[in-house]
């Protein structure tokens, strides 16, 4: 099997892009200066964020996303009946980005 990388990512999100879900598994909390579960954390339409032009694009367009690069985010293969696509894990929290199952 072929290792996930952040290029994989990138092009599924390109191949995938307006039929893509995001769910927010953890998030990262700066009251406790650490990481909580989401409340309500359910597949949701994966909004696009445009760029603001400053410094790099952690978010890789979507909202709700957020990468930490530099060999610093986690990828496993993520599938249940309705969704397919990736767990994404980094010190900012997890989530899940996927497109509905054919």
């Amino acid at each position: 099997m072929k290792k996930t990388t952040l290029t994989t990512i990138k092009k599924f999100i390109k191949d995938n892009d307006g039929k893509l879900f995001i769910k927010n598994l953890t998030e990262f909390d700066a009251y406790t200066d650490g990481l909580i579960h989401s409340k309500n954390s359910t597949f949701k339409v994966a909004e696009k964020k445009e760029y603001d032009g400053y410094g790099r694009d952690n978010t890789l367009g979507i909202k709700n996303a957020w990468f930490v690069f530099d060999s610093r985010d986690y990828f496993e293969n993520y599938n249940d009946e309705n969704f397919q696509g990736y767990r994404i894990t980094n010190c900012t929290g997890s989530f899940i980005l996927a497109r509905e199952s054919a």
